[in-house]
Parts: structure tokens; C-alpha cells; sequence
């Protein structure tokens, strides 16, 4: 079946792209509109930042933000922040993915911009939230750049996996929390025409559904997939009791992938979906 993600924010990538263009090229001009001194309690936006050659623009992560390794890394959180820890890195430009502790107002209070980049849904999301941070950071041209490349890289990778339609449990936890395709971690598997099981018991629409023990052994996923940062290793599920009838534990279709470049949007992903595809393309079409 074709997979051909959709171009929506073309256009508008293009459009900022001239705009910036047209307000002219005097690097020094531009350096002085850019802020230069950013926060960023977000590891998806830290990841995107440097990607796109803010690095020099970033003055502190928050601590999980431990990608690239030259992002400077410091103890704040992004999921309880402090104001006054923020404020002490005397920050013109603050991203973070959810208003937690009332930060923004209190950030507000002080005067300094403040970015909600939260996790996308999906593809174009994704390319939004990257042209959103380019935009706000003065790197419209880079960001353009970066959303050409992974959306060229992200394509091949999508149209390496089978058209054969694949059952897929995605596994993030062993309480059975998984991901359905109103995420974009399941919008990953929805692009590349699997069959994700979280799928029917999402009825709310929510994303990361828990399903339960029953629920995935009458499912029969093909393939599994679970992270790096689980405690557990394949042969652990594997060797859970009432699996070994599960096609993906009876062809050993037990895959493990990088916690943070699954559950991050951003330059490494098309890393994920291609060892995804590569997994599908062997379940399709086995070795004899």
C-alpha cells in the first residue's frame, strides 16, 4: 500500500524561508533578533536546537535533555519546574513542552518569551513544531533544511517497509501501557500500514492506552517492540507465561529500540522508523 506522508506545512516552511530572506542577509542583524540566551526544558527541542545550529544559542537543559552530548546539561526538571532555577540562567528564551508550576506565568512576570513545543501527534505535527522553533530562535532557513532532509530520509524509510499489513504491539512499560495511532509513535506504524492492536482499545483517543496481559495474547502481534530503558529484555517477554502461542514470541519478532530516539520528535527518528521497517520486512517475509 503507498505511504506518502502528507505535505501540509510545505508552503508554509517555504513561505518563512523567503520571509526571512527578504528581511535581508546581514548576518549581524540578524545574530541581534535571535534570542541568545535559551533554556530548554524540553529533550525533543534541545535535540532540535542543535540540530539546527542554535547550540551556541542554548545556555542550559534541562536534565534528561542528554542529547547531542554537547548540550549543556544541568539539574533543572522539565516536568516540575522552579522559576527561580530557570530565572538563574538570566534566560531571554525559555522551550519546554508543558506548563508545569505555573512557569509561564512567572516567566511572563519577568519578561521573557517563553515557547510551548509539546510532543506532536503526528508527521506534520512534527515538521510544524520544527518550524515553529526555528522561527522563534532566528533559524528559519536551518529548520527549513532540517525538515527537507528527515522528510526525504523519513520517506525511504517508510517506503522500505512490506505492503504486507503486520500486527505490532509497541510495549513502553510491564504494566502494558502502549502507544496507539493517535500518537506519533503509533502514527509511525499507521505510515508504514501495520496493524497496531493498541489501536481498538484506544476508544478515547488518548495515545498511550494500558492494555492487559489477555488483551495482547488474543491479539497475536506479529511483532513487539519494546525499549532499551525497560528493565527487561526480550527473552523476559518471551518467556512470560500464555506467550509462547504469540506469532511474535513463537518467530522471535522481539524487537528492542532506543528509548529516547522512539519517544523523541526529532532529527535521529528516521533512525527509528528504518529499524522498525527493517523488523516488519523480515516478520513479512521470513528467512527459511
Amino acid at each position: 500500500m503507498p505511504r506518502r506522508p502528507i505535505r501540509l506545512f510545505s508552503v508554509l516552511l517555504l513561505a518563512l524561508a523567503l520571509l526571512g530572506a527578504s528581511c535581508g542577509n546581514d548576518d549581524d542583524a540578524a545574530g541581534s533578533e535571535r534570542p541568545q540566551r535559551i533554556v530548554s526544558l524540553s529533550p525533543m527541542a534541545t535535540e532540535v536546537l542543535f540540530a539546527i545550529g542554535a547550540g551556541e544559542q542554548v545556555v542550559a537543559v534541562d536534565e534528561f535533555s542528554d542529547y547531542p552530548p554537547e548540550a549543556p546539561v544541568t539539574d533543572l526538571s522539565g516536568w516540575a519546574p522552579n522559576v527561580e532555577a530557570v530565572l538563574s540562567y538570566e534566560p531571554d528564551l525559555v522551550v519546554m513542552v508543558n506548563d508545569a508550576n505555573d512557569l509561564m506565568a512567572g516567566l511572563d512576570a519577568v519578561g521573557v518569551e517563553v515557547l510551548l513545543s509539546s510532543a506532536p501527534a503526528d508527521f506534520e505535527g512534527g515538521y510544524a513544531s520544527i518550524a515553529e522553533l526555528g522561527t522563534a530562535v532566528g533559524r528559519i532557513d536551518e529548520a527549513a533544511a532540517l525538515v527537507a532532509d528527515m522528510r526525504a530520509e523519513i520517506e525511504a524509510a517508510l517506503n522500505s517497509a512490506p505492503d504486507v499489513p503486520v500486527r505490532v504491539y509497541h510495549e513502553l512499560d510491564d504494566t502494558y501501557f502502549s502507544v496507539s495511532s493517535n500518537s506519533f509513535i503509533g502514527a509511525v506504524y499507521t505510515a508504514m500500514g501495520a496493524i497496531n492492536i493498541a489501536d481498538v482499545a484506544d476508544a478515547a483517543g488518548y495515545g498511550y492506552p494500558q492494555l492487559t496481559e489477555e488483551y495482547i495474547v488474543e491479539a497475536d502481534p506479529e511483532l513487539i517492540v519494546i525499549t532499551d530503558l525497560v528493565g527487561y529484555t526480550a527473552e523476559d517477554v518471551a518467556a512470560r507465561p500464555g506467550w509462547g502461542e504469540v506469532g511474535a514470541v513463537r518467530n522471535g519478532s522481539i524487537v528492542v529500540v532506543n528509548a529516547d530516539i522512539a519517544s523523541r520528535w526529532g532529527p535521529r527518528l528516521p533512525q527509528f522508523i528504518s529499524a522498525v521497517a527493517e523488523a516488519l520486512q523480515m516478520v513479512a517475509e521470513p528467512v527459511s
